[in-house]
């Protein structure tokens, strides 16, 4: 009698655990997981406002006003704790990092094929408005040699440089507003998964193949080549080297090797400075002044010896001066409208991607977390407001955020201190870039290059993850022998590739009670498992079941049940139920709700139950919507794969 009395507890405590199952809410709607995202990232302390039931209406709107605030511009929460020791680190790290971005951005404005100046303007708006919206502590703004060479090589096909400049420039422009659009949608609407498409290995690949592309293409300032090809790439650039030195040489103008004998010795400077930083850790400054050194040494050079006047091609004239309003230089009618909004969002992936990189690596290093969303929203509103006054398209770059790091930066101020450095660089110095040499500006790229090939990483993942390899093998050979279009084009269908191998060929496994547990795990990873006579216990490791993989999840449950059957060599076979786990299942499509009712059919007419485990809350709402569960009987819905297999041990169905 007691016996029966505790079967009978433990049935109806069964049986309230399914109704916990079958009775879970439904799914918010779309247009709430909407307004739930928009919320979180624009209001992500919205929900921890702290008030007592006395503080009026008007504490509590001044309350939520601040914490918008807040969650807008990070600045105002840890300013409060900034101190004048944090502030003599800042500005320690934001001078070092002006002296090398200065050169930079005025190596990179000539790769995205603009006037030197705009490269500086990038270093200033960008900076600062993100230094007030970012949540990274260490990235350093501003344009870098990816985003530049991807500028040149995509916006050429659309207008020539050289034939129309004022046009390509307000191009660019375009260009970087439709950036800064998408890049702010990807945060606010948390898209961050559509940067995600193109994967760490195919980054890998991508960077090492444009890192040569952009070495390659410096052969027209290192040599001081005049006409150069629009194509990117490398047989296109060397054949064009090869053509443009042969006309040289052979024409009536000799060609002059100072060029190659001026950057050429530049160069070594430069990467013998980094050698040196690298042996001494303390000497972090010297790769980071060498730049600036480098251009101060060679114009001087230039200017002294009147070496423009024997071939050396020299950059000239540099406008001083704040940033532009180009509000009016925005195109946004005509035919190339579209152009720009594509190139726009190309931009944006690859630009938030390397940023991402960038600020993940060095804010794992301190210890603190940085959130995605706003980090993509603060970049969009950035780039959107640097479109507004001269710039292109900024984003984090990772030997200037590597020089702050290692100069002790403790917050974002000091980007706030490279920007106003470049702006007093602008309104007293410019005028002495003139004699600059074109040969130092590719010096200084090349020697900023080597960062951006990672051999040590790429035969990790070729060790770990062959197909990533291949992403990555695809994605350099790509961007190397065809273009940057075909290099990311072909990154991305590998990586959908193996994607779709993976939803159409899920993992469907066999499940076995571990002994002296209630655990249930793979037989095959778990061999001392055991299985249950007369039950199989399958688990979908999918996140989905869909239109891509739900036959192939039918397919192989009834194979299943056929060899159980056959082993066992009855007349009707020896398989009762099976228990379909499905804690791992997110979602199901009406793909997948017709496999499962085919499923059901045939496992009933071979005198199989169908039982299933922990459906999600969208899945059980989903086959109440389809009326699957009244079909397949609540009775077969479970909590727990132990319940299910003791409820199909008890039944009459399991044990006749």
């Amino acid at each position: 009698m007691r016996e029966q009395r505790v079967l009978h507890i433990e049935d109806t405590s069964q049986i309230e655990r399914s109704k916990w199952v079958l009775d879970s809410p439904n799914p918010p709607p779309l247009w709430k997981k909407i307004l739930s995202s928009l919320k979180e990232t624009l209001l992500p302390h919205g929900n921890n406002l702290c008030l007592s039931s006395s503080s009026s209406k008007k504490k509590s709107f001044y309350g939520h006003a601040y914490s918008f605030l807040q969650s807008l511009f990070p600045i105002l929460v840890w300013f409060k704790d900034y101190t004048a020791s944090k502030f003599k680190d800042d500005l320690l790290a934001g001078l070092t990092l002006a002296s090398l971005c200065i050169p930079q951005s005025i190596g990179y404005a000539s790769l995205a094929k603009v006037d030197p100046q705009y490269g500086l303007y990038t270093s200033i708006v960008p900076p600062l408005i993100y230094a007030v919206m970012g949540s990274s502590r260490d990235i350093a703004i501003g344009p870098v040699a990816v985003v530049s060479m991807l500028l040149s090589s995509l916006v050429t096909k659309v207008i020539d440089p050289v034939a129309n400049p004022h046009a390509y420039r307000d191009f660019v422009f375009t260009v970087t507003f439709f950036t800064g659009i998408f890049q702010a949608a990807f945060g606010i609407f948390r898209l961050g998964f559509l940067v995600d498409f193109l994967s760490h290995a195919a980054l890998v690949g991508f960077m090492a193949g444009a890192a040569l592309i952009i070495g390659l293409q410096q052969l027209k300032g290192l040599l001081g080549i005049t006409h150069f090809t629009t194509k990117t790439d490398a047989i296109s650039v060397l054949v064009s080297v090869y053509k443009s030195l042969h006309e040289q040489i052979t024409s009536e103008e000799k060609w002059s090797p100072l060029n190659f004998v001026l950057g050429c010795s530049f160069l070594i400077f430069l990467l013998v400075t980094r050698f040196i930083a690298r042996r001494k850790k303390k000497l972090f400054w010297l790769p980071a002044i060498a730049p600036l050194l480098s251009v101060i040494l060679s114009t001087l050079i230039v200017y002294l010896t009147k070496a423009d006047k024997q071939g050396v091609n020299i950059i000239k004239h540099v406008k001083g001066g704040l940033n532009q309003s180009s509000v009016q230089q925005l195109q946004f009618h005509g035919q190339n409208v579209g152009q720009a909004a594509k190139i726009g969002l190309v931009c944006a992936v690859i630009a938030l991607t390397e940023a991402m990189a960038v600020g993940r690596s060095f804010a794992s290093i301190k210890g603190y977390q940085l959130d995605g969303n706003r980090e993509m929203f603060s970049m969009g509103i950035m780039n959107i407001a640097g479109s507004l006054s001269s710039c292109y398209v900024a984003t984090g770059s990772f030997s200037r955020t590597a020089v702050n790091f290692s100069a002790g930066c403790q917050t974002a101020v000091s980007n706030i201190v490279m920007a106003l450095t470049v702006i007093l660089f602008l309104q007293l110095f410019a005028r002495l870039l003139y004699y600059t040499p074109m040969a130092i500006l590719a010096a200084i790229i090349l020697s900023a290059l080597p960062g951006l090939i990672d051999i040590n990483e790429a035969r990790y993942i070729w060790k770990v993850d062959k197909l990533d390899f291949l992403a990555c093998i695809g994605a350099f050979v790509g961007v190397l022998f065809a273009s940057v279009e075909i290099g990311l084009l072909v990154a991305v269908t590998i990586s959908f590739a193996k994607i779709l191998i993976q939803s159409i060929r899920p993992g469907v496994e066999i499940l076995g009670r571990v002994p002296r547990t209630e655990a249930f795990c793979d037989v095959t990873q778990y061999p001392m498992a055991t299985s249950t006579p007369g039950i199989i216990v399958i688990r979908i490791s999918s996140g989905s079941l869909c239109f891509a993989n739900a036959n192939f999840v039918k397919e192989r449950i009834l194979k299943w049940v056929v060899e159980e059957d056959d082993i066992q060599d009855t007349s009707k076979g020896n398989v009762r139920a099976i228990v379909m786990d499905m804690t791992n299942l997110m979602n199901v499509d009406t793909s997948g709700i017709l496999a499962l009712e085919e499923l059901h059919k045939r496992l009933l007419s071979r005198g199989v139950e169908l039982a299933m485990v922990n459906p999600r809350w969208l899945v059980i709402h989903k086959l109440k919507l389809a009326h699957f569960v009244d079909k397949i009987g609540k009775q077969w819905v479970f909590l727990t794969v132990g319940e299910a297999v003791d409820a199909c041990l008890s039944s009459k169905i399991a044990t006749a």
